[in-house]
């Protein structure tokens, strides 16, 4: 008896085990033919992805100039460049087109109202429905809520 159990266990283990081979690989036991390889589209862009402002203070809206370079042979126009929230504002040349081998920028601003660290996306649509993800970031810290004091010059008396 316990041969025979032995032996339903392990048939019915084998057969899992295959229809899990199956299930992750649906060709697998056939001869059919793979797909040829996607190829890769060639870069006509080229510029820096990621910007660190680093430490700034609370209350005090910053700007950095990406600069984006047409690396393709053929001219290239931004269609959009929309960011990830209201707090950051990008601005770059509409209805031009960047003719090979040239650069343009894209000024990208952000509020630093709230206080602590912050890492926004900023979408750029070009050419023929193409896009690339720049990115901000940084730590706003809080600003001391009064001035320093006044220094007050001692009188001079003649």
């Amino acid at each position: 008896m316990k041969k025979i159990l032995l032996s339903a266990f392990a048939l019915c283990a084998t057969m899992m085990a295959t229809a899990q081979n199956q299930a992750a690989d649906p060709h697998a036991g056939h001869d059919h033919a793979k797909p040829a390889a996607v190829a890769k589209t060639e870069e006509t862009i080229k510029i820096e992805s990621v910007h660190d402002f680093g430490k700034i203070p609370q209350g005090k809206p910053v700007t950095y100039d990406f600069v984006l370079t047409n690396v393709g042979k053929e001219p290239v126009k931004i269609n959009n460049v929309q960011a990830s929230c209201g707090c950051t504002t990008p601005s770059w040349e509409r209805d031009k087109a960047i003719v090979p081998g040239t650069s343009t920028k894209i000024n990208v601003g952000y509020n630093a109202a709230a206080e602590g660290p912050f890492s926004k996306n900023i979408t750029l649509n070009y050419g023929d429905n193409q896009t690339k993800i720049i990115t901000i970031k940084g730590e706003v810290f809080k600003t001391p809520a009064a001035s320093a004091p006044e220094t007050k010059a001692a009188e001079i008396k003649e």
